[in-house]
């Protein structure tokens, strides 16, 4: 008998939606290659702002310090530094949130912890996610062997479902604000899966990668939410907040208290960690850790509100047009009924073809994101306003 692989893999789509998009995008420009100059790109979540100078300082200042013997880091703790946790055990603070540094685990991104916290579980367990949802946590665990469940969102709940008492799950993938909706939970809201975790014996896998989005009252982390240290992870990314989408750098917090089986899940995590990743490079966590400085921060903020007017472009014109959406508003993307009753892929097709403009079909977050399309505010000013010109041009037809 030759050697045995894992078949699940055959049981994911071939090609991931990005991809996709990606190849779409390919073809036509091969076949327009007069127009390729005017696409404007609104799909993928990757920003347009530049590293802020206070992280390009440190890591500039870091990179000398690499350069010289005494100052020289070899291998570094795979948990990460503790310039860098205590910095994010700070920023938890602003919100209300008490974490010890044990609890933090800095990484290469939120996208491959949410993947790799799988090791902790036995395979062929139920997974429960939102649909629409990101596709990584769907494919992660159909490569796993887990069997998928799936609360439907939609407008009749504000792409924003609930806990059904009589679903049981092991593990729960909640994001807020949402990718790709756009949807914010309330206290109350985060407060019933919270609930529900405990009741099932379930395990929260939270992703607040868009927290920094958040306006008002509404909660930042999971663990503003009382009783969710027994029952939830969560992960985050400097990516949209900071633009460490090219640079890469995260963190995953892992409670003390979370413990199942008898077992407690921040030892395993850091068992996995020391074991399977060797740790994110000195140079990125020290540009990281320049994030929650003074003027770090207040270069971020400019980023954020930069975007942030994007999506009020976004906004203004899709309530010009009557058109529903929900996000916009604490969140980056926009996440838009499409018109006249057009299919997904359908009215990307469209807006490429016609007005140059590429944006995510709703369709290739789930079956429930049929019908509807994704628009990111991470642009630049100048091409998120020609796009929405061009977008009011074409549906006034």
């Amino acid at each position: 008998m030759g050697i045995k692989i894992n078949t699940h893999y055959q049981e994911v789509k071939e090609s991931y939606l990005f991809a996709e998009i990606a190849k779409r995008i390919r073809i036509w420009q091969e076949s327009h290659p007069e127009k390729a100059d005017k696409l404007i790109r609104m799909g993928i979540g990757d920003v347009t702002r530049p590293l802020p100078k206070e992280v390009v300082k440190a890591l500039k200042e870091a990179s000398d310090e690499m350069g010289v013997a005494e100052s020289f880091h070899g291998y570094g703790p795979e948990q990460g530094y503790d310039f860098l946790r205590e910095r994010i055990q700070e920023y938890y603070k602003s919100f209300s949130v008490d974490l010890e540094k044990e609890e933090i685990f800095i990484s290469d991104g939120a996208k491959s912890d949410i993947g790799n916290i799988l090791d902790l579980f036995d395979r062929g367990i139920t997974a429960l996610v939102t649909d629409p949802v990101y596709p990584v946590y769907v494919d992660t665990n159909i490569m796993q062997g887990n069997q998928l469940l799936y609360a439907r969102a939609g407008e009749e709940n504000g792409f924003l479902p609930m806990p059904d008492p009589s679903v049981k799950a092991d593990l729960i993938y909640l994001c807020s604000p949402n990718n790709p909706t756009g949807a914010v939970y309330d206290r109350t809201g985060l407060t019933a899966w919270v609930n529900y975790a405990k009741e099932k014996n379930a395990v929260i896998l939270f992703d607040a990668a868009y927290e920094c989005f958040v306006e008002g009252d509404l909660p930042h982390s999971i663990y503003e939410i009382p009783g969710a240290k027994n029952c939830a992870i969560e992960f985050c990314s400097f990516s949209k907040k900071a633009g460490f989408t090219g640079t890469r750098c995260g963190y995953t917090v892992v409670p003390d208290s979370l413990v199942f089986g008898g077992q407690s899940l921040r030892k395993m995590w850091l068992r996995r960690q020391t074991t399977k990743f060797n740790g994110v490079s000195y140079i990125v966590q020290k540009a990281a850790a320049a994030v929650f400085t003074e003027h770090g921060a207040k270069e971020i903020d400019e980023n954020i509100n930069y975007y942030k007017e994007n999506a009020k472009m976004i906004m203004k014109t899709l309530d010009e047009l009557g058109i529903y959406y929900t996000g916009g508003k604490n969140s980056p993307y926009v996440w838009m009924k499409c018109p006249n009753g057009l299919r997904s892929w359908d009215f990307f097709d469209k807006l490429l073809e016609e007005i140059y403009v590429v944006g995510t079909p709703g369709a290739g977050f789930g079956e429930a994101g049929e019908g509807y399309f994704r628009l990111t505010a991470f642009s630049t000013q100048e091409k998120t306003k020609e796009a929405m010109e061009r977008l009011k041009i074409l549906l006034a037809k």
